[in-house]
């Protein structure tokens, strides 16, 4: 009975520093995440200016941000399609078409 007492006895210590070990690891984790700046922030120009080569009669039905492209829905002057541009040049770099 001894031996089983000795072995419940460093199973239990054994445990003890995991736990102390998970929670320091844990607090230091949160920590660094809270002060280092985050990683998918995509900064913007002020100002872009983009040549979309879009026929008369297109307009824009909206933008939104997608990752590190602006995403511009155009309706009119053909199908509705999505035209994908990079902020930092303004270069179109992708199109896509939705078709009905």
């Amino acid at each position: 009975m001894g031996n089983s007492m000795r072995a419940l006895k460093i199973a239990v210590i054994v445990m003890g520093a995991l736990i102390v070990v998970g929670t320091t690891a844990l607090i230091v984790v949160v920590v660094h995440r809270l002060t280092s700046p985050p990683s998918l922030v995509v900064t913007l120009p002020a100002s872009l200016a983009a040549v979309l080569d879009e026929p008369a009669g297109t307009r824009i039905a909206g933008i939104a941000a997608v990752r590190d492209r602006l995403a511009i829905q155009l309706q009119g002057g053909g199908a509705d399609r999505v035209v994908l541009i990079d902020p930092a040049t303004g270069a179109v770099t992708g199109r896509i078409s939705l078709v009905r």
